[in-house]
């Protein structure tokens, strides 16, 4: 949702290949996906004896107040980080505000960087991901970009040998689509940061923020009701955040990467991050911007995926119809960016599903352990 003053405030656009792209591997022109216009990549894990097949699609939302706002998001994948197989990286950056394309693409470049730069990532990646988030957003602050009301959000997932390890900063998601019986099911990687969470409201509150719905702080609504159900049903008008004494910044979100006048309100860039390690129970994972988990939840993005046995066929339909529901709902569209990627032995199998149409599983899949 992000900032009341920029990020949420032809009808389907091609999708992009956008600059955010940095796989450090050169993509044949073979086997293009008619929509997505990619191949179907893949990089193999040797000490583990897995690949990972990954696709993905950005595309710039509906704007019809500001047609040449371009597309705010960006995304960086990025394998074999520090010349090692066995460290791989995917991650969509969710701009927001007047300059959010620039912080965007500022957040995708840097944070992988200094991963890469860290001798410590392959020893200590939880510790390595928080300093690399909280240095990006200091040179971010240092930069010549103008963030004072503008930032990003960060959904990131490291891939470590047999080991995920995903990072959020903000409302973006990554989810992970799990094998139960003859059921796929979605578990949640990251939790989105908003006012929503309890423990991010009472957090951004004791840093001075007014918890309030733009109703609310306009004089349409009861300040003092600070409950507002939960995002799937109230999302239309969610709580943000707002200085005391005044109607800014109006962030949806309580962390992101940048936003320095929200971080006198409790605004931070310091990532929370789940561990992951690779197990037979899972499918694949998928890494979004909040368009599109706007109106789509984590359940339903993998119902969807699960249908299709090419992933680029499965990016173009969550795209297409999260699109479709944001003209539902609205008369613009947010920004969409996906990422999918399945871990498969090399004798990977397909698996039929409950809708009858064969969905790839693998032996070595993921599952959350913290």
């Amino acid at each position: 949702m992000g900032c009341v003053h920029g990020k949420c405030c032809s009808r389907y656009p091609s999708p992009s290949d956008s600059d955010s792209k940095d796989n450090g591997e050169v993509t044949s022109r073979k086997n293009r996906h008619l929509i997505t216009q990619r191949a179907l990549e893949h990089v193999a894990v040797p000490p583990h004896n897995y690949t990972l097949q990954y696709c993905f699609l950005t595309q710039r939302g509906y704007y019809p107040d500001d047609p040449d706002k371009g597309n705010q998001d960006s995304f960086c994948i990025k394998t074999k980080l520090q010349g090692n197989p066995n460290i791989h990286f995917f991650g969509v950056f969710d701009g927001h505000g007047q300059f959010g394309t620039e912080c965007s693409n500022f957040a995708k470049d840097r944070l992988v960087e200094i991963l890469a730069n860290d001798p410590t990532l392959a020893d200590d990646p939880v510790q390595a991901y928080n300093s690399a988030c909280m240095t990006t957003n200091l040179e971010l602050h240092d930069s010549e970009i103008d963030d004072s009301m503008s930032g990003t959000t960060a959904i990131t997932v490291l891939v470590i040998g047999d080991t995920l390890y995903v990072a959020n900063v903000g409302d973006s998601r990554a989810v992970i689509a799990v094998k139960d019986e003859d059921r796929i099911l979605a578990k949640d990687l990251s939790h989105d940061q908003t006012p929503f969470r309890k423990d991010e409201c009472e957090r951004v509150k004791e840093c001075g923020a007014r918890v309030l719905s733009a109703s609310q702080v306009e004089g349409f609504g009861d300040p003092d009701i600070q409950s507002w159900g939960d995002e799937e049903t109230h999302g239309g008008d969610p709580p943000r955040l707002w200085v005391q004494d005044g109607m800014y910044p109006g962030t949806a979100f309580t962390r992101s990467v940048g936003d320095r006048i929200a971080e006198n309100i409790g605004v931070i860039a310091d990532p929370e991050v789940s561990t992951i390690q690779l197990t037979p129970n899972h499918l694949f994972f998928i890494v979004a911007s909040d368009g599109v988990f706007e109106f789509l939840s984590s359940q339903a993005v993998v119902d969807r995926a699960a249908r299709y046995s090419d992933p680029r066929d499965a990016c173009s339909v969550i795209a297409g119809e999260s699109y479709k529901l944001w003209l539902d709902h609205e008369n613009r569209t947010d920004d969409i960016t996906i990422i999918i990627s399945s871990a498969g032995a090399t004798d990977r199998r397909t698996h039929r599903s409950s809708k009858g149409t064969d969905s790839p599983v693998s032996r070595r899949n993921v599952e959350v352990i913290s």
